[in-house]
């Protein structure tokens, strides 16, 4: 059963909701989409000589060993870098059947979901919640909605705090998408469709095209319909990235545009009870209105990237990024569980307190940076060194309306208690539907009539890094860099404040070569978080002054190759962060901290011939100042993918995700209780061109609540279920 709060009203504010994308791929048309990529199969994949495939096909072979992309501010191989890292390929996402950022992390040590209040990615990076360190080729993606993955060639997920490669934010880490680029001296076309049990459509077009020795154009686009397990829920999007490759003598300029269209229902989860754990016995309900809650996301993202040669030893990289964001999010969601007693009800009854709000986003990024790469010796030592320099200017528009019920229970305007009737909770949920009857007060709603704030915020940063890279001797390597940040911003509307900040992030780090395929590594970086927040919304009068948030990073490992296609790496970590607090006066006073030390250890690669394996563990100790352990951050996270090559055209894949027990708030209860995941898959050569594909996902249907984002707010896990994909390439 479901709670189908209909009856509360809808808002009239100027966002008029447009269920119907100006550009929206409906299910008749992706079915349509479905029957064309069937002909190309038959037209294109009718070859069925003995096809090649292997793990080394999934993951990538050796000679194509994971690297860091060239945003990330280094020229260091993957295993003389002394970060923890984890590289997922375009092939792995694929062939492991994700679909999502969010599906990556699952996979990924160090890292867990958030709820992201059903709109948009957000992750617990070694305990630490973030929306703002969402980043694509090295460029800063803070807008907060959900990011596809039909237009990348590979996620890198960098731990540990490290302003110097990401600016502001990155307190914890950084998730950065690789943009797939038109390639020189090949045409391909590529044709992917799929559909899972619960009705979701998606297709995915990838298309090169190669027009002389010198100019190559590339298209990706996709299209979805999005369904799932849980009532009311919809979602539609549609987005294509042109990209277009130029060589230009000894220099290459690659160009890029994206358009983004994208609407989801938004389902904030079910309450926690008085044991603080979430309600089982509710996990059907659908604590929501089917009318507001939503939200639309169209973006505009233009990208400039020109690589050059200086000399024979140095090279130059200038980047322009333009982009342009609409976000709307709107939402009713349960924000008290009662017994009866406490609000006067009768004891059959349930009750329930109701909030919501609706909230918009206008952003226009504009970002340029110029970055000198290099090698010179002084003496015996060999340097590689990177230095640059980067502007940002953000304009950005916000405001926000509160509901306002009428009439309440509860004295306050923005809430409002219900009832449920527990007969629908006595030996399962009987028949029928929750309806007007169910409900003790029949109210309204609109969200027009309480405005919580406006906001119009510009914020500019500039700033200037170097990093060098000092190869000592043949076993030993030096890494030192600073990055220097000016940060300015004004706000304006419903309050107004100048904040300011000049901040000196240090990196150094140690690498020293046991062996040839082994290393030992110690790193030290430093990053900061301005007091406006990741949104730029949250300044206030009284903390517009104040010095931005710090975090200090404390890291050494171990790499260890054990052969040409098998890899491991452990490190062992500490993260503190400063917050600076304010007396009444608004000066600082004293200092809020917390503190996270753990562990990671990551395997990756060819077990046998025919077995490849991804695993990683995570232990994490996230407290507060006052021993409190920090939301969000489990204890324990474990996950494993296992590709087997069953026969020339058969693979197999298993995965297993565990995630320990984590607190939803800041005080021991509520919690979200730890669950164990498994996955299985299949993948087979119909010929050269054409794979036919399966994954399960939640193969024993243990019901999980994987994510929350506040208490009463737990993500019900999906039950078992399957989908079947197809592609062709030609």
């Amino acid at each position: 059963m479901s709670l189908n709060i209909t009856e509360i009203g809808s808002h009239s504010h100027c966002y008029n909701k447009t269920k119907n994308l100006t550009q929206k791929m409906n299910r008749t048309q992706l079915v349509a989409l479905l029957a064309s990529a069937s002909l190309a199969f038959d037209v294109h994949g009718d070859d069925h000589n003995k096809p090649e495939l292997s793990p080394l096909n999934v993951v990538g072979s050796n000679a194509d060993a994971p690297a860091l992309s060239s945003g990330m501010k280094t020229s260091l191989a993957l295993e003389d870098t002394p970060k923890s890292i984890t590289i997922v390929s375009g092939e792995q996402i694929k062939y492991q059947g994700l679909k999502s950022v969010g599906d990556i992390i699952d996979y990924t040590p160090g890292v867990n979901n958030s709820q992201g209040e059903g709109h948009r990615d957000a992750a617990v990076i070694r305990g630490m919640r973030t929306t703002q360190d969402f980043y694509r080729d090295g460029i800063r993606d803070d807008v907060q909605y959900y990011r596809p993955l039909y237009n990348i060639e590979q996620i890198e997920v960098i731990r540990g705090s490290d302003a110097l490669l990401s600016g502001f934010g990155g307190t914890y880490g950084i998730i950065n998408r690789v943009t797939k680029e038109a390639q020189f001296g090949e045409s391909f076309n590529s044709l992917a469709a799929s559909v899972d049990t619960f009705g979701e459509l998606n297709f995915q077009l990838d298309n090169n095209f190669e027009f002389s020795g010198n100019r190559a154009f590339r298209i990706n686009m996709f299209g979805e319909n999005l369904e799932n397990h849980r009532d009311f829920y919809y979602g539609d999007s549609f987005g294509v990235n042109p990209t277009m490759k130029l060589s230009i003598g000894e220099s290459t300029l690659d160009l890029s545009y994206e358009f983004l269209n994208q609407e989801r229902f938004i389902d904030r989860g079910i309450p926690t009870g008085t044991d603080g754990r979430p309600v089982e016995s509710l996990k059907e309900y659908v604590f929501a209105d089917s009318t507001d809650n939503f939200s639309t996301h169209e973006a505009h993202i233009v990208r400039a990237i020109y690589n050059h040669e200086l000399n024979d030893k140095f090279s130059g990289r200038l980047l322009a990024s333009y982009s342009d964001h609409d976000k709307l999010y709107s939402n009713v969601y349960v924000s008290g569980f009662f017994s009866s007693a406490t609000q006067g009800f009768t004891t059959v009854d349930l009750p329930i307190e109701l909030d919501g709000y609706v909230d918009t986003t206008k952003r226009k990024s504009a970002i340029f940076s110029y970055e000198v790469v290099g090698e010179f010796e002084t003496g015996s030592l060999i340097h590689n060194i990177i230095v640059g320099t980067e502007y940002v200017d953000i304009a950005n528009d916000n405001d926000r309306y509160n509901a306002d019920f009428d009439p309440t229970t509860d004295g306050s305007e923005d809430e409002a208690v219900f009832a449920l009737s527990r007969s629908y909770l006595k030996g399962g949920f009987g028949t029928g539907s929750i309806g007007d009857t169910d409900i003790l007060t029949s109210i309204s709603n609109n969200y027009t009539s309480d405005q919580k704030d406006e906001t119009f915020a510009d914020v500019s940063i500039l700033s200037f890094y170097l990093k060098d890279e000092i190869n000592l001797s043949n076993s030993l390597d030096l890494i030192l860099g600073a990055r220097f940040d000016k940060f300015e911003y004004d706000v304006y509307g419903t309050t107004t404040a100048t904040d300011s900040d000049d901040t000196i992030s240090p990196v150094f780090g140690l690498v020293f070569d046991l062996s040839d395929n082994t290393s030992l590594y110690a790193s030290y970086s430093e990053a900061y978080q301005p007091k406006s927040g990741d949104q730029y919304a949250s300044i206030s009068t009284t903390n517009a002054k104040l010095d931005p948030n710090t975090f200090e990073n404390l890291e050494a490992g171990i790499k260890w190759n054990f052969s040409n296609n098998l890899s491991l790496a452990a490190s062992i970590f500490q993260i503190e962060a400063n917050k600076p607090a304010t007396d009444d006066g608004g000066e600082t006073s004293y200092m809020e901290k917390s503190d996270t030390t753990g562990y990671e250890i990551q395997l990756q690669g060819l077990l046998t011939e025919n077995w490849f394996m991804s695993a990683g563990y995570t232990s994490l100790d996230a407290q507060d100042e006052t021993g409190s352990r920090l939301r969000e951050a489990p204890e324990d996270m474990f996950s494993i993918w296992n590709n087997f090559m069953i026969s020339d055209r058969l693979s197999a894949n298993l995965g297993v995700i565990y995630q320990g027990e984590s607190q939803i708030g800041s005080s021991s209860t509520p919690v979200l209780p730890d669950y164990t995941r498994v996955d299985v898959g299949a993948v087979f050569a119909l010929s050269e061109n054409t794979l036919l594909q399966v994954n399960i996902e939640n193969l024993t249907d243990e019901l999980y609540f994987p994510t929350s984002h506040s208490t009463h707010q737990a993500t019900v896990g999906a039950p078992v279920h399957a989908t079947f994909g197809i592609t062709s390439s030609f």
